[in-house]
């Protein structure tokens, strides 16, 4: 695959600095560039849960409680490695160019409604977690906005995680706040924030343009010095407040 000359031609550095906040510069950090991308085999717990511990205890704590309030929480996708984010990304980009004829830039617009490039999602992380109540019969996808709204089958589901979630240090990352930029609202996906505060930022430290640079897959040759820019500030940064 040919990559896009003006990515190896620009400073790196310069871009970083121009399109990021002002960071903490960690001499030691504590968590490295492959695991914040997903690429380093890292201690997960608890079956069909897979999450770094402290992450995974207060998961239960959270489970437990919801239980008791007539909830059955019941995990749809936690830990993700870089790769298998890349084979959605992946997947996704081959049906939306190929099958549905879309242009390369905008198929990738629509990826990154919902799903991550391979390296930056949070899910690499072991902290985040999408969830629903797996009591409600639910026919289709689970994971759309309109199952947790007023009418839904997750809707009481929703409004117990609203005012109990953040008491476990769970935090909804994609909120429904009209001026949030970046990717759609999920009802679905809460960040245990002990952990992935200090993760962000570090990750937020990452020259994320140099280390694209050396990933190829389909639709990566696609990217432009404009649409990382915005994706860093809008899609990484473009969270809930609580989180950063």
């Amino acid at each position: 695959m040919q990559r896009r000359t003006f990515l190896k031609k620009t400073s790196a550095s310069g871009l970083a600095l121009a399109t990021l906040p002002p960071i903490t510069l960690f001499n030691d950090p504590e968590y490295s560039i492959e695991e914040l991308m997903g690429k380093a085999d890292i201690d997960l717990f608890g079956e069909g849960i897979n999450l770094r511990e402290e992450a995974h205890k207060a998961f239960l704590e959270m489970k437990k409680a919801a239980y008791s309030a007539g909830f059955d929480v019941k995990m749809i996708s936690s830990y993700r490695s870089f790769e298998r984010q890349k084979a959605i990304f992946e997947r996704k980009f081959i049906k939306y160019t190929e099958t549905d004829g879309m242009e390369p830039i905008n198929a990738i617009d629509k990826i990154i409604e919902y799903s991550t490039i391979p390296g930056t999602s949070r899910h690499h992380w072991g902290t985040d977690i999408d969830i629903i109540d797996g009591y409600p019969r639910v026919s289709g996808d689970v994971l759309v906005p309109e199952k947790f709204e007023e009418g839904g089958p997750f809707e009481a589901f929703k409004k117990w995680l609203d005012e109990n979630a953040n008491k476990f240090g769970y935090h909804l990352v994609y909120t429904d706040d009209y001026f949030r930029k970046g990717f759609k609202y999920e009802p679905w996906h809460y960040s245990y924030a002990p952990l992935s505060k200090p993760m962000l930022e570090q990750f937020r430290g990452i020259n994320i343009f140099r280390q694209l640079i050396h990933e190829e897959f389909e639709g990566s040759e696609h990217f432009t010095t404009g649409f990382l820019k915005t994706y860093i500030q809008n899609n990484i940064l473009g969270i809930n407040e609580e989180l950063l």
